[in-house]
This record gives C-alpha cells, sequence and structure tokens, in this order.
C-alpha cells in the first residue's frame, strides 16, 4: 500500500504537468489557468451544494434512529472530489467531478464492497498460522497458593531460596 501512495504521489503531478503542457500548448496560458480557476470555483458549489443535502438527509436517517451509512460514505466521496478540486490540475479534477455523480460513487461502492468481501473470504479461508494472530492456548486448572506454602515438601525451602 504504501508503494501505491507514493507511485500515486510521484505520478500523479508528473501526469498533471503533461495535461498542462499540452492543454496550454493548444489554447494559450491565460485560459488554460482560467480553466483551472474556473473548474475550482465550480466545485466549490458542487460541493457546497451536494454536501448540504447529504448532511440534511444523514440527520433525517439519525432522527429516525438509523445509521446513515449511506450518507457517511458519500459525504466522504465529497470531501475527496473537494480535495480533488482544489488540487490544481485537470486530471484531479475530472477524477472529483466523477465522485459528485451518484451513479459513480454507487459503482465505486460496489466495486469496493466486492474488494473487501474477497479478501475477507480469502483471510477466513486460509488457515491461522504462527505469525498471524493465532495464539498457543494451554487448557488447564489452577488453584491458588498460599504464599507460605513449601513448593517441595520434605525439603523445607521457600519459594526462590
Amino acid at each position: 500500500m504504501g508503494l501505491v501512495i507514493f507511485l500515486l504521489f510521484l505520478l500523479v503531478p508528473l501526469i498533471e504537468i503533461g495535461v498542462f503542457i499540452e492543454v496550454g500548448g493548444w489554447i494559450g496560458l491565460l485560459p488554460t489557468l482560467g480553466l483551472i480557476l474556473l473548474t475550482a470555483v465550480l466545485g466549490t458549489w458542487q460541493l457546497r451544494a451536494q454536501g448540504l443535502s447529504t448532511l440534511a438527509r444523514a440527520r433525517q436517517q439519525m432522527e429516525q434512529g438509523q445509521l446513515p451509512a449511506q450518507e457517511l460514505y458519500d459525504g466522504f466521496c465529497l470531501i475527496i472530489a473537494g480535495a480533488l478540486l482544489l488540487t490544481p490540475g485537470f486530471v484531479t479534477d475530472a477524477v472529483g467531478f466523477a465522485l459528485f455523480v451518484p451513479a459513480f460513487r454507487r459503482l465505486l461502492r460496489r466495486v469496493i464492497a466486492q474488494r473487501i468481501r474477497l479478501r475477507t473470504e480469502v483471510r477466513m479461508r486460509r488457515p491461522r498460522t504462527r505469525g498471524q494472530g493465532s495464539a498457543t492456548i494451554i487448557d488447564g486448572e489452577f488453584r491458588e497458593v498460599p504464599e507460605d506454602h513449601d513448593p517441595l515438601p520434605g525439603q523445607g525451602g521457600k519459594p526462590g531460596s
């Protein structure tokens, strides 16, 4: 997972720089900068509208005594979308705007749920071995022994002497 994050931090800026150069070559510097500012403004406006709507639905479900799981997921996606849209770049903007589309979020949720289910099934089928959370279990009985008890009867010593 650490390698994936490292590659994302390395590759995403490189891809964004390449796209900036290409778009700037097609439409010029000022229109490119204007487009970046426009996507940030539109993203902020969309985040506010959908965020307030999601918050209202979550509040309504909690008042009915239900866990607003769908709304929590949507809220998380909207936070990611907002962060991506505030990050300068066309690729991050495309992913951010996609997260505003409810159908895309549902598809993403299904994919994530399926991956979690598959990973869980594999772990449940695989036998546990030492070092993977299993512990040695010793079954036995015990009884409390007073401190002045002679551990070796007939040898006249106390424990540790």
